[in-house]
């Protein structure tokens, strides 16, 4: 395309447009890496339903992906309710990223809560209170409604103010909104409160949405496909133009958990009897407790959703990590809570052997009381192989976009098998600065020993502060 440039003339200001490059978005702005970006699944063998010696971004660990496979399986025909899994083995053995790898499996409708053994130690809500709000939060409820409302593409979005005018300026009157279908459309008139949700959601000309038109709720769904060739930094999901006419009969469906219904009906504002409305009103969650009769009383009504065919339970998945931590009085709780017809799935998660449970003198398997034993289904995680080191260290240097050569990262796995795979996955990132600085992208060999001079692993360090402990021994004794 042509453009026109003016010459700026005998020391007067330029005005010659500035060029305009079209910025293509890098994997940084896009992603941020966390520590098991590269997990995508359980990379299971779907003839054999045999867990793959590596898939999914998932290494080793053959035998507990294929146990965990099954739970997943188990999820989905919904006979896993009233159990629970343990995962237990050493550090750096993949339980974290395992249980993720489930929550994926398991997909964007089942409801995934992960939580440490420690948040349920607050100074503000009591501890089985915490419990029961992580229960809660992993039971989804899948809510059908055929609603009466307008939808289509954005044509024109155009707020009209009022004539007359106060001390504070101009308001909105009304909005006007066009909407476009495949068939026909047609020009609103809406309400200025609808124009603040169509703010809030930043619905803009050429935007997929519907309004109900009982309530006046707006959802934008996405942007029309037909600008899917433009191209823009911050495009969603492209979705295709409605289809019929632009008042139709909907089939609304939306998730939430019971802790949002919880939340919702505590507030006296809260809309009460229609559950699809429950999501706008969300806020902060409190800080406080609700009753257990709250919780009664919309167990009454969600089984009422689902006996009438409204509504279908989602049972999810509450992950607990370092399940070691918990004391007497939370498993405790966690019996009764188990047994629950609304409970969903529980996978813990430990590295300890035998040691205290914490409430008790007395020692167990894991720091968990026998009785807790017996209802779990325990998958034992091993340590890995200088192998399947290596290959874990492939996929994290990739997931980084961080390039090694062939003695440096020679070195790095070795110090993975040796002390520790978590050690050598934090030193990639230092790595990579100690060579970007000497102005080179490839690390080399001497950039990992640099980096392992600066920083110990746990045995080095424990090594360090023994030998100084036992310095200031021999000097008091002297």
């Amino acid at each position: 395309m042509d453009m026109e440039i003016d010459e700026p003339t005998n020391g007067t200001s330029s005005s010659r447009l500035a060029p305009i490059e079209e910025v293509k978005p890098t994997p940084k702005q896009i992603k941020r890496i966390a520590a098991h970006s590269h997990v995508k699944g359980l990379g299971i063998d779907t003839e054999t339903n045999e867990a793959l010696p590596e898939g999914a971004g998932f290494v080793g660990q053959i035998a507990a992906r294929t146990a965990a496979s099954i739970i997943v399986d188990m999820i989905r025909m919904k006979s896993m309710a009233g159990r629970a899994v343990l995962l237990a083995g050493p550090p750096a053995t993949g339980k974290t990223a395992i249980a993720l790898a489930m929550s994926h499996e398991l997909g964007d409708g089942v409801p995934f809560v992960p939580l440490v053994a420690s948040e349920v130690f607050s100074s503000e809500v009591k501890k089985t209170e915490v419990l029961m709000r992580s229960f809660r939060r992993a039971i989804g409820l899948r809510v059908k409604e055929t609603k009466d409302v307008y939808e289509g593409e954005v044509t024109e979005l155009t707020p009209v103010e009022t004539s007359e005018s106060s001390g504070l300026g101009k308001t909105i009157s009304h909005l006007l909104i066009g909407l476009k279908t495949a068939k026909g459309s047609k020009q609103l008139k809406l309400d200025p409160s609808i124009y603040d949700s169509i703010l809030k959601q930043r619905v803009e000309v050429g935007d997929v949405i519907y309004i109900e038109a009982n309530s006046g709720i707006v959802k934008r769904v996405g942007r029309c496909d037909v600008y899917a060739s433009e191209f823009d930094l911050e495009a969603d999901e492209f979705v295709p133009m409605p289809k019929g006419d632009v008042r139709k009969s909907k089939d609304i469906v939306q998730n939430v958990s019971l802790h949002d219904l919880d939340l919702a009906n505590s507030r006296p504002q809260g809309r009460q009897g229609d559950v699809t409305n429950i999501v706008s009103q969300l806020m902060a969650p409190k800080k406080t407790e609700v009753t257990d009769r709250l919780r009664s009383e919309i167990n009454k009504v969600v089984n009422e959703y689902i006996e009438s065919g409204v509504a279908e339970l989602m049972p999810g998945v509450l992950f607990i990590d370092e399940v070691h931590m918990l004391d007497v009085e939370c498993f405790t709780y966690l019996y009764r809570a188990l047994e629950s017809p609304m409970a969903p799935v529980v996978v813990f998660a430990t590295n300890r052997g035998t040691t205290t449970v914490r409430g008790l003198d007395d020692k167990a398997p894991h720091g968990i009381p026998p009785e807790m034993l017996d209802r779990l289904m325990i998958i034992p995680t091993m340590k890995y192989n200088e192998e399947d080191v290596r290959k874990i260290l492939a996929h994290r240097t990739e997931a980084e976009n961080v390039q090694f050569d062939e003695k440096a990262f020679d070195l790095l796995s070795r110090v993975g098998s040796e002390k520790s795979l978590r050690y050598a996955l934090q030193l990639i990132a230092p790595a990579r600065l100690c060579a970007q600085t000497c102005g080179r992208e490839i690390i080399d060999l001497g950039d990992v020993e640099r980096c392992t001079k600066l920083f110990m692993d746990r045995s080095e360090s424990l090594l360090k502060a023994e030998e100084a402990q036992k310095r200031l021994t021999e000097k008091n004794s002297k």
